[in-house]
């Protein structure tokens, strides 16, 4: 019987511990989730760096029901030895949005403006039963927490891109409304805008443009075997003058900004970018600066939409992992690098081009250790 787990716990900015907490009794509604994989993403990376202590970090989980009550999986519709994608949020189950599946609008999801939000990966271990983030061997999963079944031809390690592939569903086809024969910028070829890609492209849009900057040559190859159509790198072409000769001097139905607030330039691009009437802006990302100059005329000019994305819904989910499933696109070349439990500071660091080289979904699986590549 497991009696201590083990977990990489984050003491300040840019600093972790390797601490040992006690494996939780699960009561009668509540289970343990065995950590596979824990993706990282840009938002990890800058919460790493701020100012917030004693948090197992680790919010794009997959892994094994270890042990579970009997009324947590009649509920969740999962047993014991079942491989599971466990969403961040932990929500209240009782309002609007989550009767709706929209967890990520439930007000106890909301860590920016409910300092008594749960969420993996964003939640203080002081809070029993500490276990709240996927840089550990095990999670503790109550009665709220929302999985999801993962097929059966679909490993771990794939599963571990779900999240960031949810939110190209969710982004794409649920905000923009991408469809059959719809004509697509994507801004930024990191995990977010790669499952923009392919998302896009399940939806049947006839041309899909990505743009991407010199040092993301790599992830622009892997963007045209994903599917894209027209790849730019910004710092090499016009990138106003290429998408409009992609698409017959008519620009584009939609523009996705995931570049996570790189500045104002993908903002005004994007507007510049759209069709001449009644295009979609979709942008995303709580770093994104501000804008007092904002060309909200030439946003009317054009009866353009003007939509926010941010996380995903239990379809896109549902969907996303329909897509992994599915194998009809190469995800595998997306999965760079795996680091152990012990490499966890090197990985962030990676992500945040501070490590390894050539990173796009870079996972901690907990159960490993060795030296950073």
């Amino acid at each position: 019987m497991v009696e201590k787990v083990p977990a990489a716990v984050k003491m300040g900015p840019n600093e972790t511990v390797y601490r040992e907490f006690d494996m939780p009794d699960i009561g009668d509604d509540a289970a343990i989730i065995k950590v596979e994989i824990a993706g990282i993403c840009g938002s990890d990376v800058k919460n790493y760096g701020k100012k917030i202590e004693n948090v197992i970090m680790g919010h794009e989980n997959v892994g094994v029901v270890y042990k579970a009550s009997k009324k947590w999986s009649d509920r969740k519709g999962v047993k014991e030895g079942d491989r599971v994608l466990l969403e961040h949020y932990l929500p209240c189950m009782k309002c609007e949005w989550c009767h709706q599946g929209e967890y990520r609008h439930c007000k106890e999801t909301d860590w920016h403006t409910n300092p008594n939000a749960i969420r993996y990966g964003y939640t203080s271990a002081d809070l029993a039963p500490h276990l709240w983030g996927g840089f550990a061997h095990y999670v503790y999963a109550p009665w709220n927490a929302v999985v999801h079944k993962v097929p059966d031809s679909v490993t771990a390690e794939l599963a571990g891109i779900a999240t960031p592939m949810s939110n190209g569903v969710q982004w794409a086809l649920f905000e923009a409304g991408v469809g059959f024969g719809s004509t697509v910028l994507i801004q930024g070829p990191g995990q977010q805008g790669l499952a923009q890609i392919i998302a896009c492209k399940a939806a049947g849009a006839e041309v899909v443009i990505i743009t991407g900057t010199t040092k993301d040559k790599r992830r622009l190859e892997v963007a045209k075997a994903f599917g894209a159509d027209v790849v730019i790198d910004v710092m090499q072409q016009d990138p106003l003058e290429e998408i409009l000769k992609a698409t017959g001097g008519k620009g584009v139905d939609f523009s996705i900004d995931c570049t996570a607030g790189a500045g104002t330039a993908p903002m005004l691009l994007g507007i510049a970018a759209l069709k001449r009437k009644a295009g979609k802006l979709v942008i995303q990302g709580n770093e994104m600066p501000t804008f007092p100059d904002f060309p909200i005329y030439k946003v009317t000019q054009k009866y353009a939409s003007l939509v926010s994305a941010r996380g995903h819904s239990y379809k896109a989910c549902e969907l996303a992992l329909r897509l992994l499933a599915s194998h009809k696109y190469p995800v595998e070349q997306a999965l760079t690098h795996i680091f152990g439990l012990d490499q966890v500071d090197w990985a962030l660091k990676s992500v945040g081009n501070k490590g390894a080289a050539d990173v796009i979904h870079v996972s901690v699986n907990p159960w490993l250790s060795g030296q950073p590549n």
